[in-house]
């Protein structure tokens, strides 16, 4: 515990909610920090630029009344996730805002960039950088990141190929700070797998979607709730970048998912005028088979926390 900051010692459970593309919004947030794990959300999320700063007020006032209410169990800390990627122009526009609240944790994707780190280390943030393997795990710590967050195979979003053990053993030969794993985490079992592989946290993020608070389409959550892990289609088709999404979105659009081309990863954002993606194209990982209803957040924590020490005790008796 002792390569942890302060502020992610004392979780409920060792969970880090993943910030999910117009998924995640500010009562989200909220409701997963309160709940005992860090919540987060993309900068991106807000639209325009200026709803970030709103947000952020809103999110922290929130936190600090509900840490005055509750001395004794304050909410967990919250982060913002940063796209770094030559197709964000918001990216040092966001920074400003983000260093106003002094957002105490960022979460940095798909690009490292040292100005970026040390605008955050300018007043005390600790930053996470996601990364789908080795090689860009090394260049975010010598770039100046914190901790990690390791994207397995089977993550919703832009995940990676590896396995998790083949991951966080690698990253662990060399590293022994913060680390989280992604990739099909959905139970409190797989929380405390991710403990015995080596990581500090699990990074969760699809089980999510099919909450009361978040920001996702009723048909979104019910797809959630009906699909398994036979229903994720792997693919650069929508981005550039590969990333797992639900195929009956994808199906929905008109277009064969199982017949996608490859795309030019220069390239950020897709849509032939009858299908717009993020919108229609929906975005998810591996370990959804195991949600079967729209839940609270805060329910679907407790849910983890039960699960996850039970996990522990059926580990002692073994």
């Amino acid at each position: 515990m002792e390569h942890l900051p302060e502020n992610l010692r004392n979780l409920r459970i060792p969970v880090i909610a993943s910030p999910m593309f117009i998924i995640s919004n500010p009562k989200l947030v909220i409701e997963q920090c309160k709940a005992g794990i860090v919540g987060s959300m993309p900068a991106l999320n807000a639209r325009p630029s200026s709803q970030l700063d709103e947000w952020l007020h809103e999110i922290t006032e929130e936190l600090e009344a509900y840490n005055k209410k509750h001395p004794d169990k304050p909410a967990a800390p919250f982060a913002i996730n940063q796209i770094v990627h030559r197709s964000n122009k918001r990216l040092e526009q966001d920074m400003e805002i983000i260093m106003k609240y002094k957002v105490p944790i960022i979460i940095t994707s798909l690009g490292a960039r040292e100005e970026i780190y040390e605008a955050a280390h300018s007043y005390g943030a600790f930053v996470f950088h996601d990364v789908i393997d080795n090689t860009f795990a090394r260049k975010a710590i010598e770039k100046g990141a914190d901790g990690l967050v390791a994207v397995a195979a089977g993550a919703g979003g832009h995940g990676g190929t590896k396995s998790p053990f083949a991951l966080v053993q690698e990253i662990r030969e060399w590293f022994d700070g913060p680390l989280a794993l992604s990739g099909s985490i959905a139970t409190g079992g797989s929380i405390l797998a991710a403990q015995a592989m080596g990581a500090d946290f699990a990074y969760i993020g699809s089980p999510f979607i099919a909450t009361e608070e978040a920001r996702a389409a009723d048909e979104y959550k019910q797809m959630i709730i009906d699909s398994t892990s036979d229903d994720i289609v792997y693919t650069s088709y929508f981005t550039g970048v590969h990333g797992n999404y639900l195929k009956p979105s994808i199906e929905k659009a008109g277009l064969d998912p199982d017949n996608l081309p490859e795309r030019d990863p220069s390239k950020m954002d897709f849509g032939d005028g009858s299908y717009k993606v993020w919108k229609d194209i929906w975005g998810c990982g591996q370990g959804i088979g195991v949600i079967k209803k729209v839940q609270k957040a805060k329910d679907y924590i407790a849910q983890l926390e039960k699960e996850y020490l039970e996990a522990k005790e059926r580990i002692r008796n073994l």
